[in-house]
């Protein structure tokens, strides 16, 4: 899928204001490893995460989705009223009815005419927000869209933890729920208009996506429980993200290693990351790292590992950017833009 004339305005992020270190998890954990005979401090060992950010007790997720949202409106000058789309990508979810969209919608005041809906798919949302958006303004059915995302990992956290120290829990569980103490909470949102209506240098110029479903039950997700083959997980994700690659290259332009300067990954942890950069060859000095300090905050990840990385100077303009994430179900999205 190429686009033609999709422009990003504005990235802005909402960071969780309480900082837990991978260290006070393994404390909280202690007894349960002790008696199940594991290593006593496997978190940071095995991932390279050393801190996450949750949210204060009592948080919605929608209320910090439209925090961020609200500070990419200010930054990107796009006048509220003239917003035609609104995309929520949360896993998080405050509540099964109504759409998260319509909650920050609402919160933000924004106009009857503006559609609002969900687009769910693991932690590759984000990307399949912004490409739904793209196609939209493309298409001329609006001119400028809004995306977010807002992600909260403290209660499940706390959950899988006492879980675990449930007698009756095993080694096998532990490793089972594992990846659930990778995670961690952000908000992100984006705004996206039409090129000739935005100042904005960025442009996303187009995007594939590949799906290996026969592996959709590799992590299962609820919102007390997720439970991980992670082996198997990576594995065939790794596998997926070949052949998604091979497909870039043939339908972006100028997609290839020479031609890429930055790459913005969905991130698990340094096992996730050692794996992809071998497989498609990628030098990893060329990724701007995030898991140390957020853990895997699931759809946020790619767009707020893309705008800390402009924050702190390592993307600018002009740069060739290769957004890339593997999702659970299996799906695999590749997307190219211009900085």
């Amino acid at each position: 899928m190429l686009f033609r004339r999709t422009a990003i305005d504005a990235v802005a992020y909402e960071l969780a204001p309480r900082r837990v270190s991978s260290a006070h998890l393994e404390e909280r954990l202690n007894g349960a490893l002790v008696r199940m005979r594991l290593p006593p401090k496997p978190i940071e060992l095995l991932t390279g995460i050393a801190e996450r950010g949750f949210w204060e007790p009592g948080t919605r997720v929608h209320e910090v989705a439209t925090r961020a949202a609200r500070k990419a409106i200010e930054q990107s000058g796009v006048d509220p009223g003239k917003i035609g789309l609104l995309v929520n990508t949360s896993v998080c979810k405050d509540y099964l009815e109504p759409s998260m969209a319509s909650l920050v919608h609402g919160d933000l005041s924004l106009p009857a005419t503006c559609r609002n809906l969900d687009i769910a798919n693991a932690c590759l949302g984000f990307i399949n927000g912004i490409e739904f958006a793209g196609q939209m303004i493309d298409a001329g059915v609006v001119d400028h869209a809004l995306v977010v995302d807002g992600e909260s990992a403290g209660e499940i956290v706390d959950t899988t933890i006492r879980r675990l120290h449930e007698p009756q829990s095993t080694s096998q569980d532990f490793w089972d729920n594992f990846a659930t103490l990778t995670l961690g909470s952000a908000a992100v949102a984006m705004v996206l208009s039409r090129s000739d209506l935005t100042r904005s240098t960025h442009r996303v110029n187009g995007s594939v996506a590949m799906a290996d479903t026969a592996n959709n039950r590799l992590c299962l997700g609820t919102s007390e429980r997720m439970v991980t083959d992670s082996t198997r997980l990576l594995k065939a994700g790794v596998a997926l993200a070949r052949s998604t690659w091979t497909r870039a290259s043939s339908e972006i332009p100028n997609w290839s290693q020479s031609n890429i300067d930055h790459y913005v990954c969905h991130q698990v942890g340094k096992a996730h990351m050692a794996a992809i950069c071998q497989a498609l060859e990628i030098d990893q000095s060329r990724c701007h790292l995030t898991y140390p300090n957020f853990g895997n905050v699931g759809p946020a990840a790619v767009p707020l590992t893309l705008a800390l990385a402009a924050d702190a100077g390592r993307v600018r303009e002009g740069d060739h950017v290769a957004l890339m994430g593997i999702g659970s179900g299996l799906n695999v999205a590749m997307m190219s833009l211009t900085w």
